[in-house]
């Protein structure tokens, strides 16, 4: 247990910061399942909107240090990719 003054906020200071990114990543991963379902689902125009919503939350998630910043490019690309795929079908 923390005994000094400075010891013990930072303790409290931690708790609030976890807190703050155990939200925001909760937030991210939430919409990385929306994209997920709506690629599972087959629908295209979905799928992109989905994707439209989630790529800012993604990259604004690496810009704070949820996850690296190369981590979060490489959800987007594969993503986009995937969802590009899904769209390639239906206009061929």
């Amino acid at each position: 247990m923390a005994n000094t003054p400075s010891a013990k906020k930072m303790t409290r200071k931690i708790a609030k910061r976890t807190a703050i990114n155990r939200s925001r990543r909760s937030r991210m991963r939430t919409f990385l399942r929306k994209v997920e379902e709506a690629i599972a689902s087959g629908n295209a125009e979905t799928a992109r909107e989905a994707l439209r919503a989630a790529q800012p939350e993604i990259m604004r998630a690496a810009q704070h240090g949820i996850v690296h910043k190369n981590n979060a490019s490489r959800k987007v690309s594969r993503l986009s990719a995937r969802v590009k795929a899904l769209a390639a079908p239906a206009a061929a």
